[in-house]
Order: C-alpha cells, then sequence, then structure tokens
C-alpha cells in the first residue's frame, strides 16, 4: 500500500514542476524596491524572453526561454503558444544595462505575436 502511495507522489510531483522558466544567468536584473516574490502557480502559462544587452556589439541579444532566435521566430512561436492558450504571459528579464528601446521592442515583439499579458523581472535587493 505504501508503495502504492508513493509512486502516487512521485508522480504528481513531477507533473506539477514539470514546466520552470528558464533564465540566462548572465542578465543582471534591475533592483525594485517594490519588487514581489512571483507566484508560480500559472508557470505552465507563461514564458520568459531574456533580453542580454551586448556592449561591444551594441545590440540586445533576445532569447525565448533559452533559445536565442530571430525576432520573426519569436513572434511565430509566441503567436502559437497563444493560439494554444489564450491567457498566455510572457516575463521580460531584461538586463540591468540594456537601453529602454530595447526593452519597447521586446514589447512590441511580444504585441505582434498577439500577447497582452507581459510582466517584467527585477530583484527587490542587490
Amino acid at each position: 500500500m505504501i508503495d502504492v502511495l508513493l509512486v502516487l507522489l512521485i508522480f504528481f510531483m513531477s507533473i506539477t514542476s514539470a514546466q520552470v522558466l528558464e533564465i540566462d544567468k548572465d542578465i543582471h536584473l534591475p533592483v525594485a524596491a517594490d519588487a514581489k516574490k512571483k507566484d508560480n502557480k500559472n508557470a505552465m502559462n507563461e514564458a520568459a524572453l531574456n533580453v542580454r544587452w551586448m556592449p561591444n556589439e551594441q545590440r540586445a541579444l533576445f532569447k525565448l526561454n533559452s533559445n536565442e532566435l530571430p525576432e520573426e521566430e519569436i513572434v511565430s512561436r509566441l503567436s502559437t503558444l497563444k493560439e494554444t492558450n489564450p491567457t498566455y504571459r510572457v516575463i521580460i528579464r531584461a538586463d540591468k544595462d540594456t537601453p529602454a528601446v530595447q526593452v519597447q521592442k521586446a514589447m512590441t515583439i511580444i504585441g505582434q505575436a498577439g500577447i497582452d499579458d507581459i510582466s517584467f523581472s527585477a530583484l527587490n535587493q542587490e
């Protein structure tokens, strides 16, 4: 009896933690004093758009979760996700040195995919 319960417990634990946002460790997030801890209950319905500033090249590098993709491909993939799940949301994780125009570009990419639920990732302390 305990074996069956253990198997069920492991099964349900693996299902609930199946999707974890893939983050870019090279991004240094900005600090916001009012930043709140993320609610993980909608983790299956969201993606992370990582925006890393490349100062030597003076350009931004866009990664959807952990995949570096051209802007058109990001729009295409997000559009597909939005079609399958109307409540899909995207979290923008922009490096603190990224110019505002590049963050605006990320928002435009997400908007072109038809997604209007956007959040920004920040730290509440250094």
